[in-house]
């Protein structure tokens, strides 16, 4: 037997059942430790190291691609900023046509930069606050008005329902305050939260249409406006969960129309508005859940016509009302459950007039003063 034959004896009853003439691949000679364990934990250590070496890349990935993230939001930022910059520029222009171009240019800027929309739309309603005199005749007068009915059908278009939501402006701000309207179409525009303002605004000559505008939220303002002169147009629109205030306006010429108008819910005010000379008409519209007041009005020229208006349900009051010169109409009105309460009305010389006969038996939905007063309260 040779040495080598005796030194792999004992190992063959481990490793049976076939002994092996030459050294077995898997063992070490030095330390008897298999070389199968030796293999496992050199793989192991290379896994692990290259564990290591792929998180470190993975981390440093990461880092780049968060670098590479803030550089490109960065540089957008920037980008964004000089389109605002370009457009505020041209908007401030002498020349009408650069005025035009900033409309367009801050009205796409706004679809574009999502976090900023709020302040291009009140760049936008701030150029047409800005200090205006209707004169088409004046030098570059045309041009200069047709800029500012330019940037109103910008705002319109941005409100109307079949606007993609990413681009909608309905529920913004809409800040027109002292601004002057010598025309304008917000018709089919959806005014459904924020606030819109056109506290003090002056629409005068031509025509502002809101024909079949919606109102259903938020908080819109007309007061202290000024009607004169001619027509606006709020037929077939649908006001509804609206607070609507025309608190101090004045309809002093032209006409008003509300005709076929629905009032489902939310608050109408007319608190102290002055019917002197103008037109206004609610002309078949429903009264349908909401409350609509007209405390301290004046009715003293031109004429206010309610004519075959239906009130279905809700309120219409006229505390301290004074008919004093006005023709009212509630002439073929419809009471089906709503209130039309003109119990505390403040002046009565020329009282509102009703179907032949409907004073003396009044529907349960017309409450009158008791007794009924003559036309010298």
């Amino acid at each position: 037997m040779t040495m080598l034959t005796s030194l792999l004896d004992p190992l063959s009853a481990v490793f049976s059942p076939a002994p092996s003439a030459t050294p077995v691949p898997s063992q070490s000679a030095r330390s008897g430790t298999p070389v199968w364990v030796a293999l496992l934990v050199g793989l192991l250590g290379g896994v692990l190291g290259g564990a290591g070496a792929f998180g470190g890349a993975w981390r440093s990935s990461g880092a780049l691609r968060q670098n590479t993230e803030r550089t490109l939001e960065h540089e957008r930022t920037r980008l964004l900023n000089e389109r605002f910059s370009t457009a505020a520029e041209l908007l401030g222009h002498d020349e009408a046509a650069c005025r035009l171009a900033g409309v367009h240019a801050m009205a796409g800027l706004a679809d574009d930069w999502t976090e900023r929309r709020q302040t291009c739309i009140d760049v936008l309603c701030a150029y047409l606050r800005m200090p205006y005199t209707p004169a088409v005749e004046a030098p570059n007068g045309q041009a200069n008005r047709e800029v500012r009915l330019t940037a109103i059908r910008a705002i319109r278009d941005h409100l109307l329902p079949d606007t993609p939501p990413e681009t909608s402006w309905s529920g913004y701000d809409l800040d027109f305050t002292g601004a002057v309207f010598d025309g304008g179409d917000f018709s089919k525009a959806c005014f459904s939260g924020g606030r819109v303002s056109f506290v003090h605004a002056t629409f005068t000559s031509d025509y502002v249409l809101f024909s079949d505008a919606t109102f259903s939220g938020g908080k819109v303002l007309f007061s202290n406006a000024t009607f004169s002169g001619l027509s606006v147009f709020f037929d077939r629109a649908r006001f509804s969960g609206s607070n609507v205030y025309f608190n101090g306006a004045e309809f002093s010429g032209g006409g008003v129309s509300f005709d076929d108008a629905n009032f489902s819910s939310g608050i109408m005010n007319f608190l102290a508005v002055r019917f002197s000379g103008s037109r206004v008409r609610f002309g078949r519209a429903r009264f349908s859940g909401t409350a609509i007041a007209f405390p301290i009005a004046e009715f003293s020229d031109g004429a206010v016509k309610f004519d075959d208006a239906v009130f279905t349900d809700g309120v219409v009051r006229f505390p301290s009302t004074r008919f004093s010169g006005a023709v009212v109409t509630f002439h073929r009105a419809q009471f089906e459950g709503g209130v039309v309460d003109m119990r505390d009305v403040g002046a009565w010389s020329r009282p509102p007039s009703f179907d032949d006969g409907l004073l003396a038996t009044p529907p349960s939905g017309l409450l009158l003063p008791e007794p009924l007063p003559g036309p010298d309260l």
